[in-house]
């Protein structure tokens, strides 16, 4: 059986209207995948030999313990998952317009999650990652960890891919995550990180402004020329791009068809799920952005990060 680790931090999500109805569940990036890729895995013969671990902080109090209990019950390997008992869970509120576009409001400073590295536990974490076959961070898995321990992670993740680990990557860039005018700091950051991808699942926009690129070929370009070899950029309702350091041109993988997009929160989460579960299986990578666009396209027809089990069955094979 495949192991993948994922780490990052989950929140919990308040999803309504500010003094009105507001509906209280859970989220975050690498949550949101590593949940839609469990469930990828488990409705499809050809991926249900994956175990999907989740490497994040958590509190001791009820609702973080309640958290937990229901990533179990996803099929999350949660045994890596440190407790702190001195913080808890961050939370996040959405708001969404009209036109299922979203905006986010955080109060996570002082998030378990953000003190992962410095947990007495986590040398046992370190050994967990060295016996796995892949591990997927994304850029807020970076933007919440203090300086220190962002240089500690990327040297860990070094470490473990000249070990052979595949190292996976979705550059997911939030501003507010950073220190006010600090993009020189999120490029260092970033080349860093990508010198030491094997496999980058990239927004378009982030890298645009991130980088300033004009067009998704010059993100390929860029990406492979750091030592990438293979390289997804999700373009939204455009589709996707792939392209492998062997390529002679990229593949165009066009997104599904969506009538009602009612929420995008988890739209390039969901992508990453789908994608993951087939690409670890063996499948091509244009299987794997079928998949990937095909769930995405679920999932935007429903509210909140996570939907129901049940509607991300696929009618898709």
């Amino acid at each position: 059986m495949k192991k993948i680790a994922v780490i990052g931090e989950c929140m919990i999500e308040l999803n309504g209207t500010p003094f009105g109805t507001m509906e209280q569940t859970f989220g975050g990036d690498t949550l949101n995948t590593a949940i839609y890729l469990k469930r990828t895995a488990k409705l499809n013969t050809a991926t249900d030999k994956l175990d999907v671990l989740y490497i994040t902080a958590m509190g001791c109090d009820p609702l973080s313990k309640a958290m937990i209990e229901r990533w179990q019950k996803e099929g999350i390997d949660t045994r890596h998952v440190l407790v702190d008992d001195m913080r808890t869970a961050g939370l996040y509120m959405i708001q969404v317009d009209e036109n299922g576009e979203r905006t986010f409001l955080y109060w996570r400073n002082q998030s378990a999650a953000r003190y992962l590295l410095s947990h007495p536990k986590f040398t046992q974490v370190k050994h967990c990652l060295e016996h796995v076959d892949a591990i997927f961070v994304s850029g807020i898995s970076l933007a919440i960890l203090s300086s220190r321990d962002r240089s500690r992670l990327l040297t860990l993740l070094e470490q473990l891919r000249s070990q052979g680990i595949e190292v996976i990557f979705d550059s997911n860039y939030r501003p507010a995550l950073w220190p006010h005018d600090e993009l020189a700091s999120v490029r260092a950051c970033y080349l860093t990180m990508y010198q030491t991808t094997n496999l980058a699942l990239v927004t378009f926009e982030d890298e645009q402004r991130i980088w300033g690129d004009q067009s998704a070929q010059q993100t390929l370009t860029r990406l492979h020329s750091l030592g990438v070899k293979t390289v997804i950029v999700k373009q939204g309702d455009k589709g996707c791009l792939l392209s492998t350091s062997e390529s002679t041109s990229p593949f165009y993988v066009p997104a599904s068809a969506v009538s009602n997009v009612v929420d995008t929160t988890s739209a390039g989460d969901s992508f990453n799920g789908g994608f993951l579960a087939h690409y670890l299986a063996g499948s091509s990578l244009i299987t794997a952005c079928e998949y990937g666009n095909h769930l995405a396209g679920i999932v935007i027809q429903h509210k909140g990060a996570i939907i129901p089990a049940h509607i991300t069955h696929p009618t898709y094979s």
